[in-house]
């Protein structure tokens, strides 16, 4: 079985966010990236298949050399090459289109996506990548087992849980709970030492366009002041004249 696991490199969420450009570029100094965590969680079940079942796990992202350390510590925890299209992502389709043509030219059996990255939280590109390669697909997975052609797969609805059938080829949007933050991986010395030899392949992009642009970024507004009470009289009347809210 050949997975592709999609790596989408997004700011850790410790970092002070700014914007450039009146608000209309990120503003990456000081920035420390990481691998999506949705991501994450995809590609450490991608590694129990590759050492269970003799699965070949690739990861891909679509960016500029600047993201080339988050494959590589993909690289460490386990993946056995990584490919890079050289473009910087820019919205969903573009995205999208550009890890369908990466799907279709490897013939990969498995896609494990994140269901959402936490920069933009746009949660579009692996239904579209789905229906672009013409694959299944399975979003909000949190389990998966694949035996042979056929795989099960759950997720999460409104109120609970639904599993299915499917077969492969399959894309699945994945999330917390197809592994537990316990199962996560950190590289160890022997991992990165191992992933400087793996291949990071460049490949050049497809051209896709773009079908939306950024206005601008605007930052939360600043929380109100807050008002201390000590009894329950005065917390009825604020409520009550003030919030409007009994």
């Amino acid at each position: 079985m050949k997975i592709l696991v999609c790596i989408s490199h997004v700011p850790d969420t410790t970092s002070k966010i700014n914007f450039t450009d009146n608000d209309t570029k990120f503003d990456t100094n000081g920035v420390q990236f990481v691998i999506n965590p949705n991501d994450e969680f995809g590609l450490t079940r991608a590694m129990w298949f590759k050492e269970k079942q003799g699965a070949s796990v690739d990861v891909v992202n679509v960016g500029g050399a600047e993201t080339e350390p988050t494959l590589r510590k993909a690289l460490a925890i386990g993946a056995d090459s990584a490919i890079r299209v050289n473009t910087e992502a820019k919205d969903g389709f573009q995205v999208a289109k550009e890890l369908a043509a990466v799907v279709q030219n490897g013939s990969y059996d498995l896609v494990i996506a994140g269901r959402e990255s936490i920069d933009y939280n746009g949660g579009m590109v692996p239904g579209m990548l789905a229906g672009l390669t013409g694959a299944n697909f399975v979003n909000t997975c949190i389990s998966l087992d694949v035996d042979g052609t056929n795989a099960t797969a759950t997720r999460e609805i409104d109120g609970g849980k639904e599993t299915v059938k499917t077969s492969l080829p399959l894309v699945i949007g994945g999330q917390k709970g197809l592994v537990e933050e316990s199962d996560l991986r950190i590289p160890n010395m022997r991992g990165i030492m191992m992933a400087r030899k793996k291949p990071l392949n460049v490949v050049e992009p497809t051209g896709a366009e773009t079908e939306t642009n950024i206005v601008s970024f605007e930052k939360p507004a600043p929380k109100g002041a807050v008002k201390l009470v000590d009894n329950v009289d005065d917390l009825i009347n604020l409520l009550h004249n003030e919030a409007k809210a009994i």
